[in-house]
């Protein structure tokens, strides 16, 4: 009996962790992780910003011809309200996500209703609207956050492949994405550190260099979240 019990307990902590942080998982909360087919599209994505050296992305990313979403962090947003202008200026779609980064696994509905919406009315201030797209810190959703995200009229956005360029180098993380570039895919890099302030995202620069020539030349266009998810 105490066996079963006990696979029984396995199973279900199995089940909670990937409907927590599964790519494709929907249970706690709907989200896409890659796009619609058939358009040689692909959505380049960066979370944890703004930080002091996303205006040397936006350069990159411009000398490219190319589109992205920043999931951006309210507290980094308001630090550096000039950066989160120049964002939606160069035409680039902005997400939420939440105000501090905080892990919501076990977080009560109504911390993160106050993260998500304190983030939204930031955003809404600086540009003039409110996002429309939203990241979980980490991957990880949890109980409640379906509701606020209905409540927010937020589209919830995972990834295909992430980059981890928070701990490897340039090459590798190119590495990681180009094997995954695929049309439909969502890149998910980072063009901030959580919440430091002037981090070092020299990895992911190096990268997004490296990597977009090569995009374009397998004739795939790099874009926003909503391009690819559009019907």
């Amino acid at each position: 009996m105490w066996m079963e019990a006990t696979a029984a307990a396995a199973g279900a902590a199995g089940f909670l962790a990937w409907a927590a942080r599964g790519r494709s998982a929907q249970v706690f909360a709907p989200s896409a992780w890659r796009g619609m087919p058939g358009r040689n599209r692909i959505a380049l994505t960066f979370d944890d910003g703004p930080s002091e050296s996303t205006p040397e992305l936006l350069e990159i990313l411009a000398a490219n011809r190319a589109k992205a979403t920043f999931f951006v962090c309210g507290r980094n947003a308001a630090r550096l309200p000039g950066v989160v202008r120049a964002i939606a200026a160069a035409g680039h779609e902005i997400g939420n996500h939440t105000w501090s980064h905080p892990r919501m696994d076990f977080m009560p509905t109504a911390k993160i209703r106050e993260e998500l919406c304190r983030t939204q009315e930031t955003i809404a201030t600086l540009t003039g609207k409110p996002p429309r797209l939203f990241r979980a810190p980490y991957g990880v959703r949890w109980f409640g956050l379906g509701d606020v995200q209905r409540e927010l009229e937020l589209t919830g956005v995972m990834w295909t492949v992430i980059g981890r360029d928070w701990t490897l180098p340039a090459p590798s993380v190119s590495r990681r994405l180009l094997r995954a570039a695929k049309d439909g895919a969502i890149f998910c890099l980072h063009d901030g550190r959580v919440l430091l302030e002037n981090p070092n995202i020299s990895a992911t620069l190096d990268a997004v260099r490296e990597i977009l020539p090569q995009l374009h030349a397998k004739h795939l266009s790099v874009t926003s979240v909503s391009a690819i998810l559009e019907k």
